[in-house]
């Protein structure tokens, strides 16, 4: 087969063949360019280091789910796998154990029996880290967070500059994502979201590369195998064939860490990965090879399958590590729970809104429980089994008996691009007027508080790019616009089949990589390519420049209440915009 692409365009330029195409722009960057690639987004991931970590001890408390993440993460680091906590450590009844573990009483906090965790513990293991090093406070188990989040920014940088070419539109992103309230405050305590963000972040990176770097292989072979006669390329059959993509085998690694801190990343996992098959599809078809999109099935997808979901499977398996070294105590104390012998029959309780489990087969435990102990490779069997039906038990506990329960700061997925309602963390209310820094007027009062609240311009500019990258992607058949589109629908649709159970705002942080790249692909799109003085460039110029300036003031508005600030009562009111939010 010939395939021959048009000789000139409309400007009398060559037109460059799918093999020199191939080459991504970013491969023939200068390297003072290349330099700055690196430098900039470097010194960006400085600063939001620093923004994140000035005062990263404050508030001096558990907020929110910290005191289960925190505590899960001593315990790893402590006794190797998560056991259930005390009431009490320090003799006195009248504090709780988080009391006391703030007061200092950081060891023998421990029943020794193991907890049923309901989350892996990729990101507990992170924390723990930070623990480690810095102790088992608020700054040491807040630390791996903050590190994460200027990753994040790093990260976002260099792969909005891999897709456009631009180190200016790169930084644009790391600056957009940087500045963006939910993703600052979760850097800022010890949940697993942060994390879970970074790995997603880090497997569409290295997808993205992949797609480089396998375009620009299919492109090198093409040239050693086929007949060059002109402007054409000959070919035909299945094409060049690999089976060894290094970046789709870091994405697999990247994917199995994001699954081990949550299993939510299974669904952009999946997406992505389709979406992967699709482009190796592509670059066979740019090359001249018929029915690509099956062929590549086999030629591709087989080999990406192995790389990408296997070796995801793999890791995730091994994060579970501390559990299958432990997995005999698992057995003999949570082999029989409610999650175990639940049937499908149940209620909600009238008095507290939990669950009620009213068909339960007592007799019903891990087959593992009542098996003699293996030994070699028939322990290590026997371990897995044990973990898949904790699995088992756990998908029991997040499918029905949530179901019944409410919570204050719940939300509706349908309206988290929209800020339907943030989720308030840690709040200190009533502060007397005459409380140092409060400057409240006689009958009033002072506040301080950590609301998990998105950067609104950022978001709701972001729903208008999100729309634009649909048309662009669909209209333009532009891929950059597609990874955008299909990664947040990936992260956010498979959420609203959960609804009937509390779920949080911050669960959206999954979504944000994707909306960020969205806003970066329209102000690119906004000033145009050319860098020729003209009036639609300088128009693309303002309205970009006036969005990422209106960004950082927002940024700058709400800090008080992502930070723990003290505020008057009508200062904190005048930065909750919604019923809603309070």
């Amino acid at each position: 087969m010939t395939v021959v692409g048009l000789s000139r365009t409309a400007l009398g330029r060559r037109v460059p063949l799918a093999v020199e195409r191939a080459i991504g722009p970013i491969r023939r960057l200068s390297g003072r360019d290349r330099l700055l690639g690196w430098l900039a987004p470097l010194g960006l991931t400085l600063l939001a280091f620093g923004l994140r970590v000035v005062g990263l001890g404050n508030p001096h408390r558990f907020a929110f789910d910290e005191t289960y993440y925190a505590k899960d993460a001593w315990s790893l680091l402590n006794n190797g796998y998560v056991q259930t906590y005390l009431t009490d450590a320090d003799g006195n009844t009248k504090t709780d154990i988080n009391a006391d573990v703030l007061a200092g009483h950081t060891q023998g906090l421990w029943t020794g029996d193991p907890s049923l965790a309901v989350h892996p513990d990729v990101g507990k293991w992170l924390i723990a880290l930070g623990e480690k090093a810095f102790g088992m406070d608020p700054f040491g188990w807040r630390i791996a967070s903050a590190v994460a989040g200027a990753l994040m920014v790093l990260v976002m940088c260099r792969l909005a500059r891999r897709m456009t070419g631009s180190t200016m539109l790169g930084c644009i992103a790391g600056t957009l994502l940087m500045l963006d309230g939910l993703h600052f405050v979760l850097s800022r305590l010890a949940l697993l979201d942060i994390f879970l963000a970074l790995f997603l972040l880090c497997g569409v990176s290295c997808l993205v590369a992949d797609r480089d770097w396998h375009r620009a292989w299919l492109a090198r072979r093409a040239r050693r195998r086929v007949d060059t006669s002109g402007d054409g390329v000959t070919l035909s059959g299945w094409g060049p064939r690999i089976l060894f993509r290094p970046w789709l085998l870091a994405a697999g690694v990247c994917f199995g860490l994001a699954v081990g801190t949550k299993w939510t990343a299974l669904y952009p996992l999946a997406a992505l990965g389709v979406l992967c098959w699709i482009w190796s599809a592509g670059a066979r078809r740019s090359l001249g090879i018929r029915w690509a999109l099956v062929k590549g099935a086999i030629a591709d997808g087989i080999p990406a399958f192995l790389s990408l979901v296997v070796v995801a499977l793999l890791v995730y398996i091994a994060t579970w590590g501390g559990w299958l070294a432990h997995a005999d105590k698992y057995e003999e104390s949570l082999s029989a729970t409610q999650y175990r012998q639940y049937t499908g029959q149940g209620h909600c309780a009238k008095d507290d809104d939990s669950y009620v489990a009213t068909d339960l087969d007592k007799t019903k435990k891990w087959p593992t429980a009542t098996e003699k102990d293996a030994s070699g490779l028939g322990e290590a069997w026997q371990s897995l089994r044990s973990l898949w039906y904790y699995h088992q038990d756990v998908y029991t506990f997040h499918t029905h008996f949530l179901n019944c329960s409410t919570h204050f700061y719940e939300s509706k997925p349908s309206g988290w691009l929209l800020i339907n309602r943030p989720v308030g963390v840690a709040v200190t209310n009533d502060i007397s007027p005459d409380t140092p820094g409060c400057d409240a007027p006689a009958d009033s009062d002072c506040i301080k508080q950590v609301l998990l609240l998105p950067t609104p311009v950022l978001w709701w500019g972001g729903v208008l790019a999100l729309m634009f990258a649909v048309v662009m992607w669909i209209g333009a058949r532009d891929w950059r616009y597609g990874l955008a589109v299909v990664g947040a629908l990936s992260a956010w649709l498979p959420w609203m089949m959960y609804d009937d159970r509390p779920i949080f705002l911050f669960y959206a942080i999954a979504i944000l990589p994707f909306t960020v790249l969205a806003l970066t692909l329209a102000i690119g799109a906004l000033i145009g390519p050319s860098r020729a003085p003209s009036a639609r460039r300088t128009a693309g110029v303002i309205v970009s420049g006036a969005f990422v300036v209106l960004t950082l003031v927002n940024f700058a508005w709400f800090w008080p209440i992502w930070t723990n600030q003290m505020l008057t009562h009508s200062e904190w009111l005048d930065r909750v915009w919604f019923s809603r939010w309070v």
